[in-house]
């Protein structure tokens, strides 16, 4: 037994998470490379490490997934301090090497000196598509403002397939569910981010982020774009560039009469917050939007406008009036406090009055000890609660919107 737990030991210094031993790596320049500021790690690994996101057989293991900055030619180096084998005899290390190529397109680089002779042809490298957008963000660090343009491309763009590819590797390590996207099928569209920069008096383009949203058909005759992936890649978060490319699509399809409305593939949260910010952004200078309209509570005209001017949908507007409904309330106010709190909950209580119809229901057709087990389930009190901390929660929510909305 003592040997057995001495090898199990043993065997555990080999193992390595798969999510630190992975670095990631936007190369602009070659010094780049052997600048550990510039490399970032995933966020998962499981898809191809499993749930644990441990590879075995290594110490010191170090995945290098390094990509030029603009078109994303890929390096793969895989480098360790020591391997299972060199001390324990009939055990096989993981071969990681394979499970990132299962990935990354089959012409990637495995030489330094390759990859860094083709970063002297970033400079050649231009955005697919037409452009949509162009805005500027102001880096403290640089002391100057840095231009980044949107554009709308294709795949039957020379060269986008190929980039694309490599671009949707990042997917896997940044969205837990992530799939890759049928790329025959039409009816994708492709919004891209890029950093405009200048090199040796040259301008280059670096690669931020990207959308894709699928044209889901509407009878009769409508479409419905909805926003499958979207990424910006992490040393450009948190500048909001994810607010821009929703603004910009959301214009973008405004010139398309056939759009009913725009939606999302199962939104993440912090998705939703930015929908609500760059939503409540478009529609507060609506006339439907205006203060003394909010105050007269959600309207038929609200969706009207928002639907025929910004492809926003019913249930989103919905949200925006409480947004800024919230915004032009005086919470310390108690008369209108209260007002606003009855309007929010009004709607909370939806689900809650379903239960009282089921519990209705019940009473007609289940027997005394069934109907006990279920009353225990449907509580009153605990349901009051339960509304009171969801209000709570949402107009926290909200106040985090406003108080960005007040910084744009």
């Amino acid at each position: 037994m003592a040997a057995i737990n001495a090898m199990e030991k043993k065997l555990a210094e080999y193992k390595c998470d798969t999510n630190e031993a992975i670095c990631l790596k936007l190369v602009r320049f070659p010094e780049d490379l052997e600048d550990d500021s510039t490399t970032f790690h995933p966020e998962y690994s499981h898809q191809l490490f499993g749930d644990d996101e441990v590879a075995f057989g290594y110490k010191g293991l170090q995945i290098q997934l390094f990509c030029s900055a603009g078109n994303l030619t890929t390096l793969l180096n895989v480098k360790y301090t020591s391997k299972v084998t060199d001390t324990i005899d009939c055990v096989e290390p993981d071969d990681v090497e394979s499970k990132i190529r299962e990935i990354i397109p089959a012409r990637s680089c495995s030489n330094t000196e390759d990859f860094v002779s083709l970063l002297e042809k970033e400079a050649k490298f231009k955005p697919f598509g037409s452009l949509i957008h162009t805005y500027s963000v102001h880096n403290e660090e640089a002391g100057e403002d840095i231009t980044y343009q949107i554009y709308k491309a294709e795949m039957s763009c020379p060269g986008f397939q190929e980039y694309h590819e490599r671009l949707q590797t990042f997917l896997m390590w940044f969205i837990e569910t992530a799939s890759f996207i049928d790329v025959d099928d039409e009816r994708w569209d492709y919004f891209l981010i890029f950093e405009k920069y200048n090199k040796d008096g040259e301008t280059l383009f670096a690669t931020v982020g990207y959308m894709t949203v699928y044209n889901y058909y509407v009878y009769p005759d409508k479409t419905r774009p909805r926003v499958s992936q979207m990424l910006i890649l992490p040393p450009f978060q948190g500048e909001g560039h994810g607010a821009q490319l929703l603004e910009a699509i959301h214009r973008y399809y405004l010139t398309a009469p056939k759009v009913l409305d725009i939606t999302a593939e199962d939104p993440s949260e912090s998705y939703i917050k930015l929908r609500d910010f760059v939503h409540a952004k478009l529609c507060q200078s609506l006339p439907s939007f205006s203060p003394d309209q909010l105050i007269q509570g959600f309207s038929h005209k609200m969706v009207e406008e928002v639907q025929e001017k910004l492809k926003i949908n019913k249930k989103h507007a919905r949200r925006v009036y409480e947004i800024l409904r919230l915004h032009n309330t005086d919470m310390s106010d108690l008369e209108h406090a209260k007002a606003y709190r009855l309007e929010i909950k009004r709607r909370l209580v939806g689900p809650y009055k379903k239960n009282q119809r089921e519990l209705a229901k019940m009473r007609k057709c289940l027997r005394p000890e069934e109907l006990g087990n279920q009353m225990s389930q449907i509580d009153l009190k605990t349901q009051h609660e339960e509304l009171e901390k969801s209000y709570q929660d949402l107009v926290e929510e909200y106040r985090r919107v406003l108080e960005r909305l007040a910084q744009a």
